[in-house]
């Protein structure tokens, strides 16, 4: 569990990053903001099961 919130922080600040440099519609951001839509969803599936 801690993993993966470990990995939403670094995915959300890559997509920060991202957004600092391309445009917010630019593949390297759409992608990375999907990365972290899936991320969230498996913590957010994770946390309901308990």
């Amino acid at each position: 569990m801690d993993k993966l919130l470990l990995q939403i922080e670094q995915c959300r600040k890559e997509m920060i990053a991202l957004s600092d440099t391309y445009k917010l519609t630019s593949e390297a951001v759409v992608k990375t903001s999907k990365k972290l839509d899936n991320l969230l969803n498996q913590y957010q599936t994770n946390n309901i099961n308990k």
